[in-house]
């Protein structure tokens, strides 16, 4: 049994926030889901999701396209490639994390 705790560190500090991960973890099976879908399904505030798209925006793990349907905003949600490799290593991280645990 390995206790390596530092190895936690290591994580992408971007994904690892529980509200992010949710979001990203929405996206990584989507082509591109809308704000309000992402809002419903994360239980988050339009503010909260907000300020946490642009933090993967940022990133450049999520892009965000503003446009209308109809006369209606919509704002559109992807994982870029960069987002899905991201994710995918993160969830790496943890799981040899935690089978070194066992």
């Amino acid at each position: 049994m390995t206790n390596n705790f530092r190895a936690l560190a290591d994580v992408d500090r971007v994904i690892h926030e529980p509200a992010r991960t949710m979001i990203v973890a929405i996206l990584y099976n989507l082509e591109s889901a809308d704000f309000l879908y992402l809002q419903r399904e994360a239980g988050l505030t339009k503010g909260n999701l907000s300020a946490h798209l642009t933090k993967l925006e940022e990133a450049g793990y999520v892009s965000i396209e503003k446009t209308f349907h109809g006369k209606i905003p919509l704002t559109l949600c992807a994982l870029t490639e960069s987002g899905k490799k991201a994710f995918e290593a993160y969830r790496q991280q943890l799981k040899e994390f935690i089978d070194n645990q066992t």
